[in-house]
This record gives C-alpha cells, sequence and structure tokens, in this order.
C-alpha cells in the first residue's frame, strides 16, 4: 500500500505559516538581563539554566555569566535559576520595563556541597551544567579542571573526556581522536575560527602547540547542528581562550613550575600568566581586557627499537652451504636513542566591548610556537646483505655473516607556529539578531638547517632474537668501533610547510511564537578560503668527504635501556664540520630532485556553505532542526618525477613534469537534534546528522613518484616500473550518524550517562596496492591512497561523575565500539578512571587512561597495529589561602611505553620508552 504523502503545496504553506508567524510577531520593548555570579561578585557561571515560568521559555547563561530574555509583555513573572552543584533559585519580578537582575548563587564557603567557585568542583560543575542545558551532544572540559591535573596541553586535557583519545608523540599527546575516530576526521577550530594544521599532509591540528594555560575551556561536540562545520565525521572541539567578562573586575594570575624526567635526568623551567580587567564608561558601555601568556621548557628523551620492513620471509645464502634459504624474520633493525628539548611559548589577547544596547563586538587572539629541538642517534642492523649461520637459524633469531651497518645521526630543530585572530560582533536589529566574524588562522612548520649523516659498514658478525618489546642484539666487537664506519652521505634540509586559512561568517536569527510554543529561526553562510603548501628544499651529498670516519665525532656512549648502543656521536662536531666543508662536498643531483620536485605541492580549498535551522521548544521536546549545504572546490598542484635508470646503456636520469588537478564536489547536509526532559534530573538525547571529512592534503595533493628500471635479461630487454602516488580523484569521507544518549543528574556535583552512536562511512581511506587497475598497466608495484568502500561503527558511551559530601571524587567513562572493517587508527575501547578527595584547603588525584589496540596500516602480508596503551598519573593541590597554591604531579608513572608490531603481538615493529615526570610549582591567583 503506497503512502500518500502531504501536498508540495500543503507543506510549503505550512512552512510558510510558520515563517510568517516569526517575522509577524509583535515587538515588545521589555528586555529582562543579567548575570548569575557568586556571592562576591567575583566569579560568573556559565551554562545556568534560567527560566521564566510563565512563558515556559528559558535561556543558558553564557561564558560571562549573563542572561537576556527579549520581548517580554508587562506582568508578573517566576524567575528560576538552576545549576548544578548549588541550590536551585527562585524570584518574583514584576516587569513594566527593561529590567537588569543579577543573580548570586550560593558561597563556596558555607559547605562542600556549595563548593562551586575554587577547586575540581568548581570545573566539574560548570562543565556538568553546559553540558546538560545543550540542545546537542557535547562533552566540555573547564580552565579549572585542566589545571587539576598534569596536562601539559590541549591534547592531554581532552583525553579526560568519555569517547576521547590522543596519539602520542614522543610519549606526549598530540593529536585527539572522539570515540576511536581517526583525528584527521574532526574539525578543530579556536574562539570558532577553524585551525589549520601546521604539518605537511595532515589535516588533524597538533593540540600539543595549546599550552592548556591559555584555555578557557575545551568544547568537544559529537553530533553537529547545521549552524556549526560539517567536517566533523568524529566531532568537533572548539577550544575557548580567555575572555575579561569570564571575571568581575580585574584579576590576575601566576604559575612557576619545575619539572624533572628520569629518562634524562635532566630538569625543565615553566612560567605562565593571566591578567584582565574590565573597564567603564560614562556611557554605560564596558572594554574588556584579557591577555595570557605561558613558557614551558622540556628536557627530555626516549629509548626506541624499530623493525624497518616489518617481519615476513627472507631470501639468505647459507655460509655453510651456499645455499639459498627462506625463513621468518626480519631484514633490518634499529637502535635509536633521542634526547629532546620542546619549548612552548604561548600568548593570548582577547579584546571584548559592550555598548549600552547590549551590541557586542571582540577580537580574539591566540598564538602558539612549539619547537622540537631533536638530535637523534641511530644503529641500522641490515642482515639482508649478509650469509647466514644455518645452525643458528630459529623461528625467533639468526646469526649473520658479512653483515652491514650503519651508524647515523638526525640534528632538526623544527618550529610550529599558529596565529588565530577573529574579528566580529552581534546586533540586535528590532527582532532580528545578527551574528558575523571575520576570522583567519595561519600555521607553519619550519625545519632550518636539518643535517642528517650516515656512516657505513660491511663485513660484520651480527645476530638476533625476537622478543615481545625489542629484539635482542648481537654484535661483535667491531660493530663498536667507530672507526670501521666511513662517511658515505649527508643530506642537509630546509623544509616549510604552511596553511593559512581565510573566513567570513554571517548568522541571522528571529525569536518566534508558534502554537505557543517557543522557537527561533535561524539562517547564514560562511565561506572560508584555504591554501596548504609544502616546500621540500633538500641538497644530498654523497661524495667529496675524503677519508672521514665516525671515530673523529666520537662520544661517550649514552645511556640506553634496551641494549648495547656503543659510543655515540658529538652533535657540535658534526655540524661544525658540515659547516666548514659542504661548499666542497659532491651533490647527488638526482636523490636532490626526487626528494625536492616529489614531495613539494600546493592544494587550495574553497568552501561555501549555507545552511538553515529552527529550534522549537513544545513543553520538555527541545527540537532542532535543519539543512546544511556545502561546496567544494579544490585544485593541486606537483610533479610527476620518474626515475629512470637504464642498465643497458648504463644511463640515469630524472623527467620532471608539473601535474595540476581540480576537482568540485558538493553535500546537501540534514541534520535533527532532540532533547526530551523526563525531569530537571534526567534528560534524553537523540539525534541524525550528516558528517563528512574531507581527504588529507598529503592523500590528495599532485605527485607521482616513478621508478622505472630498464635490465638486460640474459639478451631480453625489459622494464621494470614501480610507484607512489597521491590521489586528487579522493571522494570525502561520508557519514550518517545516529545517536541516543540518556543522562541523569542526581544532585550535588554529579551526572551519570549512557550513549548509543552509530556511524554509516563511505568512501574511507585506505594505502593499497593499485598496479592492477588499468591506469597502471604494465606497473609491478603501484602505492595510491584510494577510497576504501563503506564501513559501520556501533558504540557504546558510559561515563559516571560523582562528587560525594565527605569530599571523595569518583569519575569513570569507557567508550566500547564495534566496526566491520579496519579503520585507520580507530580503537574498539578507550577508557578514563579517577579517584579524589577534596577539601577546601587539599585537592589529590589519581587518574588512569586506556586506549585498546588499533589498526595502523598494511605492511606486507599483514597489519600494523598499535599496542593498548594504559597510563596512571597522580596530581596534588594544596590551598595555602586563596590566593596560594602549591602542586605536584606525577606523570606515567608506570613508564607505560610505546609499541607497534607487525600482525602477531610477538613481532615488535616499534618499542619505545619515555620515562616518568614530576612537577613542583606553585600558582598565586587575586581570587
Amino acid at each position: 500500500m503506497e503512502t500518500k504523502k502531504p501536498s508540495l503545496f500543503k507543506r510549503s504553506h505550512l512552512a510558510l505559516a510558520v515563517f510568517a508567524a516569526c517575522i509577524s510577531q509583535q515587538t515588545i520593548a521589555n528586555t529582562l538581563s543579567g548575570r548569575i555570579s557568586d556571592s562576591n561578585q567575583k566569579v560568573y557561571f556559565e551554562g545556568a539554566k534560567v527560566e521564566l515560568k510563565e512563558l515556559n521559555k528559558h535561556v543558558v547563561s553564557s561564558r560571562d555569566g549573563s542572561y537576556s530574555f527579549k520581548d517580554v509583555p508587562a506582568g508578573e513573572y517566576t524567575l528560576i535559576v538552576s545549576y548544578v552543584g548549588a541550590k536551585p533559585q527562585t524570584l518574583q519580578l514584576s516587569i513594566n520595563d527593561d529590567l537588569e537582575q543579577h543573580i548570586k548563587l550560593a558561597s563556596a564557603h558555607h559547605s562542600l556541597e556549595d563548593m562551586i567557585v575554587v577547586g575540581t568542583r568548581a570545573g566539574q560543575a560548570g562543565a556538568i551544567n553546559r553540558q546538560k542545558n545543550a540542545l546537542s551532544i557535547k562533552s566540555i572540559v573547564s580552565s579549572d579542571s585542566i589545571g587539576q591535573l598534569p596536562d601539559q596541553n590541549a591534547a592531554e586535557a581532552l583525553q579526560r573526556l568519555p569517547g576521547m583519545f590522543i596519539q602520542r608523540d614522543q610519549g606526549e599527546g598530540r593529536f585527539v581522536g572522539i570515540r576511536g575516530i581517526d583525528p584527521n576526521l574532526n574539525n578543530v577550530t579556536i574562539n570558532g575560527a577553524n585551525v589549520p594544521s601546521p604539518e605537511a599532509g595532515v589535516r588533524s591540528v597538533a593540540m600539543d602547540v595549546i599550552p592548556s594555560e591559555l584555555v578557557q575551556s575545551l568544547e568537544v561536540s559529537k553530533t553537529v547542528t547545521p549552524d556549526m562545520d560539517a567536517s566533523a565525521v568524529g566531532g568537533s572541539i572548539d577550544v575557548k581562550s580567555l575572555s575579561a567578562f569570564d571575571r568581575e573586575g580585574k584579576s590576575y594570575s601566576a604559575t612557576f613550575q619545575g619539572s624533572y624526567n628520569e629518562k634524562v635526568s635532566e630538569s625543565s623551567p615553566k612560567v605562565s600568566a593571566s591578567y584582565t580587567d574590565v573597564y567603564e564608561f560614562d556611557n554605560g558601555s564596558e572594554l574588556g581586557l584579557a591577555t595570557a601568556f605561558s613558557w614551558f621548557e622540556r628536557k627530555f628523551g626516549s629509548h626506541n627499537s624499530e623493525v624497518d620492513g616489518g617481519w615476513g620471509e627472507i631470501s639468505v645464502e647459507s655460509h655453510e652451504t651456499g645455499d639459498d634459504i627462506d625463513f621468518f624474520g626480519a631484514e633490518e633493525i634499529e637502535q635509536r636513542h633521542y634526547l629532546i628539548t620542546r619549548e612552548r611559548l604561548g600568548a593570548a589577547l582577547n579584546l571584548d566591548y559592550r555598548t549600552n544596547d547590549n551590541s557586542e563586538y571582540y577580537f580574539r587572539t591566540l598564538w602558539s610556537e612549539f619547537s622540537d629541538d631533536e638530535f637523534r642517534l641511530r644503529n641500522e642492523y641490515k642482515f639482508d646483505k649478509g650469509q647466514v649461520l644455518q645452525d643458528s637459524i630459529t623461528q625467533s633469531s639468526a646469526t649473520f655473516l658479512n653483515a652491514d651497518m650503519d651508524r647515523d645521526t638526525k640534528s632538526r630543530f623544527e618550529q610550529q607556529q599558529i596565529l588565530s585572530m577573529v574579528l566580529g560582533g552581534n546586533n540586535q536589529l528590532n527582532d532580528w539578531y545578527v551574528e558575523y566574524d571575520l576570522g583567519y588562522s595561519k600555521s607553519n612548520e619550519k625545519e632550518p638547517d636539518r643535517i642528517d649523516a650516515d656512516f657505513k659498514s660491511e663485513g660484520l658478525l651480527l645476530g638476533y632474537r625476537s622478543t615481545w618489546d625489542a629484539p635482542d642484539l648481537a654484535h661483535e666487537s667491531a660493530a663498536h668501533d667507530l672507526s670501521n664506519f666511513e662517511l658515505d652521505e649527508i643530506v642537509n634540509e630546509n623544509n616549510l610547510s604552511e596553511d593559512i586559512s581565510t573566513s567570513f561568517k554571517v548568522d541571522i536569527s528571529k525569536d518566534f511564537v508558534w502554537r505557543n510554543n517557543n522557537g527561533e529561526l535561524k539562517f547564514g553562510t560562511k565561506y572560508q578560503m584555504r591554501e596548504k603548501t609544502n616546500d621540500v628544499n633538500s641538497v644530498v651529498y654523497d661524495g667529496g668527504f675524503g677519508d672521514v670516519f665516525a671515530s673523529e665525532f666520537e662520544t661517550n656512549a649514552p645511556e640506553y635501556s634496551l641494549g648495547a648502543f656503543g659510543p655515540g656521536l658529538s652533535q657540535q662536531a658534526l655540524a661544525r664540520f658540515v659547516k666548514l666543508n659542504k661548499a666542497g662536498f659532491d651533490i647527488n643531483q638526482i636523490d636532490t630532485d626526487i626528494n625536492n620536485f616529489g614531495q613539494t605541492y600546493r592544494s587550495d580549498e574553497d568552501i561555501l556553505a549555507a545552511y538553515a535551522m529552527v529550534t522549537l521548544d513544545i513543553e520538555q521536546w527541545h527540537i532542532v532542526a535543519g539543512v546544511r549545504y556545502e561546496d567544494t572546490a579544490f585544485k593541486t598542484e606537483g610533479n610527476r618525477v620518474e626515475l629512470i635508470v637504464d642498465d643497458v646503456n648504463d644511463n640515469e636520469n630524472v623527467e620532471i613534469n608539473p601535474w595540476h588537478v581540480n576537482k568540485d564536489y558538493n553535500h546537501f547536509l540534514p541534520s535533527l537534534n532532540v532533547k526530551y526532559d523526563f525531569s530537571d534530573k534526567l534528560i534524553t538525547r537523540f539525534a541524525y546528522t550528516n558528517t563528512i571529512a574531507r581527504p588529507t592534503f598529503g592523500d590528495s595533493a599532485a605527485y607521482q613518484l616513478i621508478e622505472t628500471e630498464i635490465v638486460d635479461d640474459e639478451g631480453a630487454v625489459t622494464t621494470e616500473r614501480k610507484a607512489e602516488v597521491g590521489n586528487p580523484d579522493l571522494k570525502p569521507y561520508e557519514s550518517m550518524n545516529l545517536d541516543a544518549s540518556i543522562e541523569y543528574y542526581p544532585g550535588n556535583i554529579g551526572v551519570m550517562s549512557a550513549g548509543l552512536f552509530f556511524k554509516d562511512i563511505k568512501n574511507y581511506i585506505v594505502i593499497a596496492e593499485v598496479q592492477d587497475m588499468p591506469a597502471w598497466q604494465g606497473f609491478e608495484q603501484v602505492i595510491q591512497p584510494i577510497n576504501g568502500g563503506s564501513a559501520t561503527l556501533t558504540g557504546v558511551e558510559l561515563a559516571w561523575t560523582k562528587n560525594f559530601k565527605n569530599g571523595l571524587m569518583f569519575s569513570a567513562n569507557g567508550t566500547f565500539i564495534d566496526a566491520d572493517d579496519k579503520l585507520p587508527n580507530q580503537s574498539d575501547t578507550v577508557a578514563n578512571l579517577m579517584f579524589g578527595y577534596e577539601t577546601a584547603n587539599l585537592s589529590a588525584r589519581i587518574s588512569g587512561s586506556y586506549k585498546s589496540e588499533s589498526y595502523q596500516y598494511e605492511l606486507g602480508d599483514a597489519a600494523v597495529y598499535e599496542d593498548a596503551h594504559a597510563q596512571l598519573d597522580f596530581s596534588a593541590k594544596y590551598y595555602i589561602n586563596q590566593q596560594t597554591q602549591v602542586y605536584f604531579n606525577a606523570i606515567n608513572i608506570t613508564d607505560e611505553p610505546f609499541y607497534l608490531y607487525h600482525g602477531n603481538s610477538k613481532h615488535s615493529l616499534q618499542y619505545e620508552t619515555y620515562g616518568r615526570s614530576f612537577e613542583l610549582g606553585f600558582t598565586f591567583t587575586s581570587l
């Protein structure tokens, strides 16, 4: 039986009726406004629910505690203010004209139950209230909560939230994932402006460049509304920096810290400060000034073991019989020793101006500079070059004669910068509310004067035994004699990647009443231009060194916990040698051209978006429905670089040809977010959304690296071709998302929640061998990113946060995911657990974070997985008085390593340890 649909005329008539009701509403001049603060009016509360009972209308207080009701008819009203962690307040008001009514919540000094101004409870209370009153599914962490755990940056602060996980670099959190989804599939904004990535090739923003001290709050939207960017398969993260209107009048804070890393036995300093003030003018307007500064230098290191090329079948010659022997093993194993100095320098300057007619204008900035000064020593055991002792072969070990070994260094100073500026405002124009902003963000990564030096030795006796972490390596004494290693190659690089984003956005909204139900009509547009460049400038030197051996740069053996490393090499002596002598070195022009032209590209992306949405409050129902349209124009330009090795004519050359590709596509993305309040304590939500994720710039870049070899095989000339290529024709990920959740707020400061989510992801991207495709006929191997098809992902998200009256605190969350295919960087289980205790003077917490194993990529005939990671941290803070605190942090107490394996968990691909870190600091504040 066919269901009869309403006619187009009737549907259009209904839509016009709703719109007519909006614009024909009678304008009533009365406005009720005010701010929600503590009893001393020093702290303002965001996320409080403010309700006019008789009109069945409510608003949520903004980050400065302000609230406002427009067009209130004259009369008697009941104003109800609710905030988790404080007792509800009810006031009787008589409104005959504009009225300003400030609300003071219970003081933090009365009891632990009302501790909502300082300490851990303050941060939790603010975040819980914002989560509770949001119209979509959100998780939030405030600046107060960030300060209660030893989180060095925004990434590590986010990992504590339900469903969140981080990818680490040298033990520090760097990229943030949501619900097990690859960080490249999230959207990151600072004060609402899109943040470009400083690193070449990726879209994911390395959030370790943002010091946690510059952050007022971090807001994760797990479901989007039409007025948000659609590029959020996992979700969207907004970093909000400090504002003067977050506090009353003048305020300041300063932190001084020292830290110690046991791996390198080094101490490191840290200083941060903030200042805010509000200036009032005679005409009733206000200017808010907020500034913050943070500087942190951290000296640390890591000990690393890697298997280059993975584990698989190896064919070598028997030393005893001369026969070829095939066995399962590794061709190359590396020892790596890192010494690292990381420095973070960040600053924020925010200006907010309010006129006496409630118009607002703002200029918000955040600048961050992150540098990574790294010196790496590496020993490369190359077993496939030698002959195997046949009687030494087992399933997990082998010994080689006449094997090769390299000792090399990497001296690299890498500097990343992010600048975000947003200029905007909002105005009430009769019945219409207009918001607008102009955003500019620029990020870059500079790698000046990088030096890689390689020393080689041949004919050594080397061996290994496979273990569950780092393989045990064996060597003869000659392998640790640096006079046996001759300088073979030096690479000098000066690289730059840059990402610039400019956007303009306008949002227009209007309140309306439809059948005695309050609602809001909102529509707007956004235009964003983005330019990503990767400029590689390297020179490969392969001769003209003279008789130079590693022994000329020898230093003491570094401390190395994964085996015998041998003597070190001097970073300063090598740099001095290159600087004084490189004018006489021989340049390998072919390798230089391949590096420079093969890796340099530029991509431009312009996005035009428009949306319309309606918000309706129907008794306990709160509905947000609408649609977003995004049109994308993408172009990329790079090079086809082909190395032709002609063994027949003993000739080698490189052919370079420009490659330009344009691609346009668009998406029509409807969404629905529904919230139902069973009571003030019990809330349910449902969401149907459609999101996308555009391919990473590295995957979609126009580049081709082709190697063609012409050989004479017993009189027959054959051509062998291999290639590694980008794919500008990639389609973006497309995800249909369903979410349902229930939240219970039992009282005091706490919440219990359970959520179910489902994602149907199309066009996910994988790295694959595509030589069988018609475009690559005649190639032996071609590696290219391609759209891998569809995958579904189902998950459950559970969370429980509870603060007890006796000062005990407890928080636990877990996300459990079932995916029907291998999605890159997708973990099946993400969990956090925290136990704490807090009084008026003492706060202490021990916390653990867990991320299960995750698929990374295919290598040979087996998959590479990152092993599960469980980390334990401890933090304690003592309030000497309201203005002075001393704190102690212990990070990575169990010295959790990073572990990659190939196929089987006993086949180590990478094993790295970082050691424990300890921090002691003092904070001074005016509050």
